[in-house]
């Protein structure tokens, strides 16, 4: 490591907060009387702003209307969509509404209402104990602080054959900005980004080739799991256990050869393989920082477990890449610097997740296997959504609830939803799980509103056998 007392610094700060996703959140009335630097090399609001959950979530509402309107010959509904506007959607969600917001918060953060704060804009390493160099020759700066926030998320993984091949990839991060919208498209990757991408093309009217090493999903419960597969398959062309053993550019789009002689060819491809934190872009050993694979390593306070004055959010650290995770992190860590003497868990438990693809995907707890192998004696129910009235009225024939118990204290492990509506009838069930409640009087202590979605719920709670 080298030390911070041979660098002499530009400037010194009380606080240096690399990265302005969850971390731009920090600075508020409480630390005015800071001098704080923040870094960010992208444009402000991280990820999950930019490239990431709210953008495509918008894309995603757009692709649920145009599959619903294809579908709705089951209502009684002669519909169908005539064309779609993608220069229009690329236009509503970055143009009117996301790059402004990003914009608009780097002013601030350079602007008289935080004289407190400088902006730099160039990306940062790590050149001692607590002391960073901002750009390269000239325009290059040496910050130190008493305190460092790191922030500074993750980034898409890209298998080193496709690197290597030369082929013209996508990520996420330029996927939603293409000019035109590609007849045919090739994703690689079974996860969650790779299942909403291919639901909004899909759905959008390109034509969709996966290719996964496993099941698609394959963290989900089983229940959950399978028909999802079985649904994909209906949709897409499926290539499951198979990988890329070459990949060429052609002058219309990119031809992968698979490692079973098979072939894929599409205009564009999309690589959804996973995500790195950015732990390995900033020289952390020069500032004795311990990572694992650019992981920062911290403890349950999120503090550096090897540098004294280091903090770590978000995707740089925690093992849940889930924008609500760091915010919660965020505001852990946020109270740490601010109480040190009476300081805060980072908040790890019951973690939910959803994926919003079609069916719409949301979970929270353990699957089946996982509470059966932790030694639970499990009650079980899966209910069906088209077997209470709103199912009905959708005329839906995939949709579930699965919910997992233990059979002698009540106590809700587990809670999986597949179907319209998913990420928001989970809600209930994670406030049962955060407050400990006993599924047993869940039911029926409290009114559930008729014919309503949540009646799967309801249904699938009265269905939990603990006799």
């Amino acid at each position: 490591m080298t030390s911070s007392a041979a660098i002499e610094a530009d400037k010194h700060y009380d606080l240096i907060i690399l990265g302005t996703g969850s971390g731009n959140s920090i600075p508020g009335p409480e630390f005015d009387g800071q001098s704080i630097a923040i870094i960010e090399k992208g444009a402000f609001g991280g990820t999950c702003l930019n490239v990431g959950c709210i953008p495509t979530k918008m894309y995603v509402y757009a692709a649920d209307v145009a599959l619903e309107t294809r579908e709705s010959a089951r209502l009684g509904i002669d519909a169908q969509v005539n064309s779609v506007d993608w220069p229009g959607i690329v236009s509503r969600v970055f143009g009117k509404r996301i790059d402004p917001i990003a914009q608009g918060g780097e002013e601030y953060r350079r602007g008289e209402q935080t004289p407190n704060i400088d902006v730099y804009d160039q990306h940062a390493r790590f050149v001692g104990e607590r002391t960073l160099r901002t750009g390269q020759g000239a325009e290059a700066k040496t910050i130190s602080a008493d305190q460092i926030v790191l922030a500074a998320g993750s980034r898409p993984f890209i298998p080193q054959e496709i690197i290597d091949s030369g082929v013209h990839y996508h990520t996420n991060e330029d996927i939603m900005r293409l000019a035109s919208q590609p007849k045919s498209i090739v994703i690689i990757g079974g996860g969650y980004i790779a299942m909403e991408f291919a639901h909004v093309f899909e759905a959008l009217g390109t034509k969709v080739t996966i290719l996964a090493r496993s099941e698609l999903m394959r963290h989900l419960d089983a229940d959950l799991r399978e028909p999802f597969n079985q649904l994909a398959a209906e949709r897409y062309d499926v290539r499951m256990g198979r990988t890329v053993a070459s990949a060429v550019q052609e002058s219309d789009g990119v031809l992968l050869t698979l490692d079973d002689g098979s072939t894929a060819s599409a205009e564009v491809l999309l690589v959804a393989t996973g995500r790195v934190p950015n732990g390995d872009q900033l020289d952390l050993q020069n500032a004795g920082i311990a990572s694992d694979d650019g992981q920062v390593s911290v403890d349950e306070y999120g503090r550096s477990t090897s540098a004294e004055g280091v903090w770590a959010l978000g995707d740089i650290s925690s093992p849940f890449q889930l924008k609500h995770v760091a915010n919660a992190e965020m505001r852990a860590v946020r109270h740490n610097l601010l109480n040190p003497q009476d300081m805060v868990k980072m908040p790890h438990e019951h973690v939910p997740a959803a994926v919003f693809t079609h069916p719409q995907i949301a979970y929270v707890g353990m699957t089946e296997d996982q509470a059966r192998e932790a030694g639970h004696d499990v009650t079980v129910k899966v209910q069906k959504y088209g077997d209470v009235a709103y199912g009905w009225a959708m005329e839906d024939g995939t949709g579930i609830a699965k919910l997992i118990a233990d059979r002698d204290t009540g106590k809700l492990l587990g809670a999986h939803y597949m179907g319209p509506q998913a990420s928001t009838l989970i809600q209930q069930m994670i406030t049962v799980m955060a407050f400990g409640l006993d599924v047993r009087e869940v039911a029926t202590k409290q009114y559930w509103i008729h014919p309503a979605l949540p009646e799967v719920t309801e249904n699938a709670l009265l269905g939990l056998d603990f006799s």
